[in-house]
């Protein structure tokens, strides 16, 4: 299960069986300034993950991207996740259409266009 609105995608998954994992992570992003980046999105992802070890984790993280970098916002997310219990090898795919709709929306508010360079010194 997932919904989003812009600024916020929250999903959720529940565990099926013995041995499987569970999630309810809600992830809420805004513009913020950076004295060093500039115009720069700020995720803050919280809520639950219950992992295959059926131990269930609260957590809140947040994390600052900035402007050129911003659309790698899912790799840093799911970083997070599997630092609470989320495997490494869960399957995503079903999500990426909000996924999709997130990206779209950050690019929006950062008024990112395609091919718009990325510093060299974010990619160090």
């Amino acid at each position: 299960m997932a919904t989003f609105e812009p600024g916020h995608l929250h999903i959720h998954r529940a565990p099926l069986q013995p041995g499987d994992f569970g999630y309810d992570i809600k992830i809420d992003y805004e513009v913020v300034q950076s004295p060093k980046d500039g115009a720069s999105m700020q995720f803050t992802m919280h809520g639950n993950i219950i992992g295959k070890d059926r131990v269930s984790r609260d957590f809140k993280e947040q994390f600052t991207l900035p402007r050129d970098l911003a659309y790698n916002f899912a790799s840093e997310a799911f970083h997070i996740a599997e630092k609470y219990g989320v495997p490494h090898e869960a399957d995503i795919r079903s999500m990426h259409n909000y996924y999709d709709r997130m990206f779209s929306d950050v690019q929006a508010q950062l008024r990112v266009k395609p091919g718009d360079p990325v510093k060299p010194e974010h990619l160090e």
